[in-house]
């Protein structure tokens, strides 16, 4: 039987509102997008919850999974309940995924980044979390090289049960990190700067996705 092909995770930017809402549909609608992370800008908690709750919907209307991350301090497991979230993302903290795991049980996902080393990814992956992400975005905005992505990836992929997500700087790494058998490629302004909408860089992603899988 063959191995399913990776499916897209798409990453939104830093959202103050819920006036993104109609880009995140758009975006949905180009092609088979299981997951959005919606990454909600530093607010009091009611704030944060009205403003997952109006933008849940656009992603959650096409079949896509919506988890949300706030930049700064914030209760993800009381946000995620309230305002209707499938999952919540954390970066590069083992204690609290272990504490959202045990908060949200088996109702809602848990993601993890900014893991660093393999260690980190073990420990990430031993604190029970739904998948881990690697290669997103530094804090001043550059990526890790192509290649380390590739690489650690690969081998989680090959080794370890729990899914992973390799973040694409671009289109055009798609297929190669399509290769290393990640269950999900996350894309974030790859998609939204796209000259032609989100839609079509999808659209593209997914015909990316495809090629690999045809010439695997």
């Amino acid at each position: 039987m063959a191995e399913p092909s990776s499916r897209l995770y798409l990453v939104s930017p830093l959202l103050e509102d819920a006036s993104f809402a109609p880009r995140l549909a758009e975006a949905c609608s180009g092609g088979q997008v299981a997951a959005v992370l919606l990454r909600l800008a530093a607010a009091d908690e009611r704030t944060l919850v009205n403003r997952a709750k109006a933008l849940c919907p656009s992603v959650q209307e096409s079949g896509a999974a919506a988890l949300v991350a706030v930049d700064g301090k914030a209760d993800l497991a009381t946000i995620a309940a309230r305002s209707g979230a499938d999952g919540v993302h954390v970066h590069g903290d083992s204690a609290l995924a272990r504490d959202l795991r045990e908060r949200l049980k088996a109702e809602r996902a848990v993601g993890v980044g900014g893991i660093r080393t393999r260690d980190d990814a073990m420990t990430m992956g031993e604190a029970g979390v739904d998948y881990l992400m690697f290669g997103e975005p530094r804090a001043d905005g550059s990526f890790p090289s192509l290649e380390s992505v590739v690489e650690r990836a690969a081998w989680w992929a090959e080794i370890f049960e729990t899914p992973c997500v390799a973040y694409a700087p671009s289109l055009e790494a798609v297929e190669t990190l399509a290769a290393t058998g990640a269950e999900f490629i996350a894309l974030g302004d790859a998609v939204w700067s796209h000259p032609e909408g989100p839609a079509a860089a999808v659209a593209a992603a997914s015909r990316a996705i495809e090629r690999q899988e045809a010439g695997s």
